[in-house]
């Protein structure tokens, strides 16, 4: 009835907030596994209809929808799981088809994020998120439409650096008493995120507190340099500053 007003502005718009965050409620609020079955045949029409609330402007809508589903990954329910799983593929597989087939960057940026928080929030990690990742790579190598693009590569390299992510967080739970231990997983973190400057930030600036804390204070200054010099090359590239990362060398070589 209303889908005039949901799609203006690019599906960025007060009403179409509002329609999201009350899909999303069916998501924070305990429902039967019945219910849940419903809720995400919902989210797929709405995901079907409106890519470019998700995939396009603010990614805002992105990030809330990926928390949730990744939070039904780890769901006792195994019929549950299932179901989150198959939505998520769904998801990306829009995702990919909303950029002309080049790329799925905002829901694997997204992802990762959520997975960070999640593991604060919901000590996701387990059998029953491991066997959710399982069934994603499973449909990215079923899928027969994909075959002959990019996309099952993209969603196994996905799936291999949410395990990354755990598998470094769980080490760091081990080390948390060991602050330059610690700091090396980060930087190693990191180092594997080069190709994405967002998460890449993400971590580094994880690292500089862990310095501030124990008192390193040349150590936290050398992740903020890293940070400014990662944004001035994206505004480099973005043609907004004419040096980039150059413009730090007379401070630190190492900025290389």
């Amino acid at each position: 009835t209303f889908q005039r007003q949901l799609q203006q502005s690019d599906c960025q718009n007060v009403l179409m907030k509002k329609v999201f965050d009350t899909h999303m409620l069916f998501l924070q609020i305990n429902q039967s596994a019945a219910a849940l079955k419903h809720v995400f045949a919902a989210l797929r029409l709405f995901v079907g209809k409106f890519p470019s609330a998700f995939f396009q402007g603010q990614a805002d809508l992105c990030g809330s929808l990926c928390y949730e589903i990744l939070k039904c990954c780890n769901h006792r329910s195994r019929s549950t799981q299932t179901e989150a799983s198959a939505l998520l593929y769904f998801f990306m597989r829009k995702n990919f088809e909303f950029n002309k087939q080049k790329s799925i960057v905002r829901s694997h940026l997204q992802l990762i994020k959520a997975v960070s928080q999640l593991i604060a929030d919901a000590g996701i990690g387990g059998s029953q998120f491991q066997r959710s990742l399982a069934i994603i790579n499973n449909f990215a190598n079923g899928d027969k439409q994909m075959k002959n693009v990019n996309f099952p590569a993209e969603v196994k390299d996905l799936t291999k650096r949410i395990r990354t992510v755990l598998m470094a967080t769980a080490q760091m739970k081990e080390h948390e008493k060991d602050p330059e231990m610690l700091v090396d997983l980060q930087y190693s973190l990191a180092n594997s995120y080069a190709s994405t400057p967002e998460l890449r930030r993400t971590w580094l600036e994880s690292m500089a507190k862990i310095h501030a804390r124990n008192g390193d204070l040349s150590e936290a200054a050398m992740c903020y340099i890293h940070i400014a010099a990662l944004i001035a090359e994206y505004l480099k590239r973005k043609g907004l500053f004419s040096m980039g990362w150059p413009a730090f060398l007379s401070i630190t070589p190492n900025i290389k």
